[in-house]
């Protein structure tokens, strides 16, 4: 649980770093106008540079984006695959 509160924090560091203002962890990004194409390409490359994740086109789902909690699972769901041992038990 720990890993996924500190994945989470990172967002939202990438979040305040693109100068996008997000009140809460469940706020739907899509629906509240935070995340349009420009700011998802940036969240894309953000999430490939500091959390080492790169979203393929398969991966592409806007349900994995519409809020910080979605996207933390995500991006930890991606991290399993990739390394086994950073599974949270």
């Amino acid at each position: 649980m720990h890993r996924a509160h500190a994945t989470a924090e990172t967002i939202e560091r990438i979040f305040e770093d693109l100068q996008l203002e997000i009140p809460t962890r469940d706020t739907d990004l899509v629906e509240a106008g935070a995340l349009d194409s420009m700011a998802f390409v940036q969240l894309l490359l953000q999430l490939e540079k500091r959390l080492g994740v790169t979203v393929t086109l398969d991966a592409l789902e806007l349900d994995h984006f519409r809020t910080i909690h979605a996207i933390a699972a995500f991006v930890e769901r991606q991290t399993a695959r990739v390394d086994p041992a950073a599974r949270v038990s």
